[in-house]
Order: C-alpha cells, then structure tokens, then sequence
C-alpha cells in the first residue's frame, strides 16, 4: 500500500512538473513576442525621432540663434545678441503702439481696427519676417533692419502681401 502511495505521488508530481513546464514555456513564449513587438516599436520610436530631429534642423536653417555669422556680426560690433533681439523685436512690437495707421504696414485696416503685428521671427542680422492682422484681414511681410550710429534700429519694408479675404 506504501509503494502505491509514493507511486501516485510520484504520478501525481510528474504531471503537477508537466503542467508547469507547459505553462512556463507558453508564459515564456508570450513574453518573447511582447518583448519583440516592444523592440520593433522602440524602433519605430527612434526612426521617428531621427526624423524629427531632420526636420527640425530644416526648420531651423533660417534662423538667427542658429546663424553664427549673424551672431558674429553683432558681437563683433560689440553687441551682447542675448539682449539684442529682444530689443528689435520690442522695437518693432513698439510699432503697434503708434497712433493712427501702423507706421510699417503697408495695408489698410478694416473700419474701426488697427493692423498689428503678431508675430516676428528674425532670419539672419539683416532680415525679418513678420504677419500682421486687424482680426479680420491679414499678412505678412519681408523686412530688412539696421542699427544706425544713434543706436536706433530703422526698419524697411522689403515686400509685403494681404491674404483673400473669402
């Protein structure tokens, strides 16, 4: 009777191993798959983010923070570029302040608005870009600046142009 005991036992345990090997090979299996399906998309993650990086460099190609010898052309004339561009673009965003029509917008506003200038990015030491808007109409501009003697920055319309309005 003992014998048979450790015999069911024995049966018992080798089926109680089999069940766990099975279930251990399938768990492990299961894993394997999550762990390539998470390679193949940390790969497509880092495709991506290659290709953003590309685009963002394009982007910023035309760019002052980015143009050394635009950068190089200020310091060299003794100008901190830190604190430089914010100052011209304050000085053009101080044109939205001038009374009557706007002194560098070369367009009309609509009855009873102002154009402003809404946006300005610097392009290199010598030219802007900048839209405009009096809420209903808009545009944008190609600017040319220059620090004179005085210190002043004087700013020049280059080209312009108004969007349809639909």
């Amino acid at each position: 009777m003992k014998q048979r005991i450790f015999m069911y036992l024995f049966v018992f345990a080798m089926l109680l191993v089999l069940f766990q090997f099975v279930n251990s090979k399938r768990v492990f299996e299961d894993m394997n798959q999550n762990i390539g399906d998470y390679k193949e998309q940390l790969q497509q993650y880092k495709d991506s983010l290659v290709s953003m990086q590309h685009d963002i460099t394009d982007l910023s190609h035309f760019n002052f923070n980015r143009n050394e010898d635009a950068i190089s052309y200020f310091e060299n004339q003794g100008y901190n570029v830190s604190e430089l561009v914010p100052v011209i673009k304050d000085e053009l965003y101080k044109l939205n302040e001038v009374k009557g029509e706007h002194p560098i917008v070369p367009y009309a506003a609509s009855e009873g608005k102002r154009m402003m200038i809404n946006t300005i990015k610097l392009l290199n030491h010598k030219w802007i870009i900048a839209d405009f808007t009096d809420g209903k109409y808009w545009g944008e501009m190609f600017l040319t600046y220059y620090i004179n003697e005085n210190q002043q920055i004087e700013f020049n319309v280059v080209e312009s142009f108004l969007y349809p309005f639909d």
